[in-house]
C-alpha cells in the first residue's frame, strides 16, 4: 500500500506553462483525503515552490533545492544541508573560468549577477522544448521570477560566500554548449563533497553530496513513520534518479528521458497530459 507520494515539479507536476493542472490538483487532494502524504521534490527554492503551490491552493511538505532544504507542510524547516563555503568557492571559480552562467541558491533566496540573462536563458530553455508555445507568454512567465522577488540581483557572489548569514545550497549553471557543460561536470567531479546532476541537457545542478532528492526523501519518510517501500516517486530527469532508485514504485513521465524510463516500474502520460494525476489515481 502506498503511504507517501513524491513528485518532481518541472516537467512532472507542472505543465509547459509552469502550472499545476486542475486534474493534477484534484488527484493530489484525493490522495491527501485518503491519508497519503504527498511531497513535492524539486530543484527549486522553497520560495519558488510556495509561489506555485499557493497559486494552485495546494499544501504539501517540500524537498527543495534537490534535497538541500526540506520544509514541512506549514513551512517549518525539517532539515538543511548546505555546501561548505570553501568548496562552493572552488566550484564557482571553475564555472567562471569556463564562462558558464550560474545562479546561487541560499537559505535567504536565489541570486543572480544578471537578471536579464536569468530571464532570457529560461525563455530559451522553455521555447526549445516547447516551440509551439506563445513566446510572449513564456517571456512574461519567466520574468515573474524577477518581478515577484524570487530571484535577487547581487553585484558579486563573494558577498554571499563570505557572509556567515548565508548558507549556500546550490549552484545552478546554464549553457547551451553541451561539450562545455560536459567538461565542467567532469572537472567538478574532483570536488568529492559535491553531487552534480541535471534537470535538463542545458544545466548542471551542484549541491552537497548529501543533498539529493532520494536521501532527503528517505529521511523524511522514516521520520514520519513510513518506509520507502510504501512510497511512490514521479520524475522526468536525472536529478530525480536518487529517489526513483530508492522507492517501492518509481514512475517516469511520458516526457522523461529514455534513461529515466528504463529504471522505472511505470511510465505514465506526459506533464501536459496530466501524467501525475493518472499515476496517483492508479494507486488510490
Amino acid at each position: 500500500m502506498i503511504k507517501c507520494i513524491a513528485t518532481d515539479m518541472d516537467g512532472t507536476l507542472l505543465n509547459s506553462y509552469q502550472k499545476v493542472s486542475q486534474e493534477n490538483k484534484e488527484a493530489i487532494l484525493k490522495a491527501q483525503a485518503q491519508g497519503i502524504e504527498v511531497v513535492v521534490a524539486t530543484g527549486r527554492s522553497y520560495q519558488e515552490v510556495r509561489f506555485v503551490l499557493d497559486e494552485a491552493d495546494l499544501h504539501c511538505p517540500a524537498i527543495c533545492v534537490n534535497g538541500a532544504e526540506v520544509r514541512t507542510k506549514e513551512g517549518e524547516m525539517f532539515s538543511a544541508t548546505p555546501i561548505d563555503k570553501q568548496v562552493v568557492k572552488k566550484a564557482a571559480e571553475m564555472l567562471k573560468e569556463r564562462d558558464i552562467y550560474f545562479e546561487v541558491y541560499s537559505n535567504k533566496g536565489t541570486y543572480t549577477l544578471d537578471p536579464e540573462k536569468a530571464v532570457s536563458i529560461l525563455v530559451d530553455i522553455v521555447m526549445s522544448a516547447n516551440p509551439d508555445l506563445n513566446q510572449e507568454e513564456v517571456v512574461h512567465k519567466a520574468g515573474a521570477r524577477i518581478r515577484n522577488g524570487l530571484v535577487h540581483q547581487v553585484e558579486n557572489y563573494d558577498l554571499l560566500f563570505n557572509d556567515d548569514e548565508y548558507q549556500i545550497y546550490k549552484l545552478l549553471a546554464f549553457d547551451f554548449d553541451s561539450a562545455k557543460m560536459a567538461k565542467a561536470a567532469a572537472s567538478l567531479e574532483d570536488l568529492t563533497q559535491l553531487a552534480v546532476s541535471s534537470s535538463g541537457h542545458e544545466n548542471l545542478e551542484i549541491t552537497n553530496r548529501q543533498a539529493q532528492k532520494g536521501i532527503a526523501l528517505e529521511a523524511f519518510v522514516k521520520a514520519n513513520g513510513m518506509e520507502l517501500a510504501e512510497t511512490m516517486a514521479m520524475g522526468d530527469s536525472f536529478n530525480d534518479v536518487s529517489m526513483l532508485e530508492r522507492v517501492g514504485r518509481a514512475v517516469a513521465m511520458g516526457n522523461a528521458a529514455y534513461e529515466i524510463k528504463s529504471l522505472c516500474d511505470v511510465i505514465t502520460a506526459t506533464n501536459d497530459e496530466h501524467g501525475v494525476a493518472k499515476a496517483i489515481l492508479e494507486v488510490l
